[in-house]
């Protein structure tokens, strides 16, 4: 007998505490998102057919990221992204970008590493800028931009979606996924009354 197992993110039960927070810091557990960590040369035939395959070229540009129809990608160093999908399965991710790959690179499911926060709102910024080293105005982290830095004590990478500081995608590693949950919930407070 075949035992399948569902997935589920290391935030359960977190999203009714974050409902508790006023419209101006939103806070969201994604679902499982697959996630694949991508290594290549970039200016090898690889790069071109993993860009085909993923319906998106590949960043190339520093702390960036582009999305496709089915996939995000995200530039973590000159030759590494992360590539990341809610609508495909881990195993399906992996083995599509390994597939296109023929072999010049290397795709390593990584799905279980990191869990997903959406964060949206007028206070957002503020909230993150509480723990975070980097500059969040437009100017400076516009839609599109991508960064690793840490947040409280907890390595993220974030992603600006908008050019309002308003929203962002937040990954965590789901080892800290509570740690970061928790100090999030503390940074709002003094928003709660807002």
């Amino acid at each position: 007998m075949t035992v399948e197992l569902a997935r589920t993110g290391a935030l359960p039960g977190w999203s009714e505490r974050f409902a508790e927070l006023p419209d101006e810091v939103q806070i969201v557990p994604e679902p499982f998102v697959a996630m694949t960590d991508l290594r290549l040369d970039p200016a090898g035939p690889a790069a071109g057919a993993v860009a085909e395959h993923l319906g998106v070229a590949l960043p190339t540009t520093p702390n960036t990221w582009v999305a496709g129809e089915f996939s995000t990608v995200i530039w973590l160093g000159p030759d590494e992204w992360l590539v990341t999908s809610p609508f495909r399965s881990p195993e399906a991710l992996e083995s599509g970008v390994r597939t296109a790959l023929s072999g010049a690179g290397a795709a390593v499911d990584v799905s279980a590493q990191r869990t997903t926060l959406r964060l949206r709102g007028a206070h957002v910024a503020d909230v993150l800028a509480t723990g975070c080293s980097i500059d969040l105005h437009p100017r400076a982290f516009p839609a599109g931009s991508a960064v690793q830095t840490t947040l409280g004590l907890a390595g993220v990478v974030l992603l600006a979606l908008d050019d309002t500081a308003t929203h962002y995608r937040l990954l965590v590693r789901s080892s800290f996924a509570r740690y970061l949950a928790t100090w999030l919930l503390d940074a709002a407070t003094e928003f709660r009354g807002a």
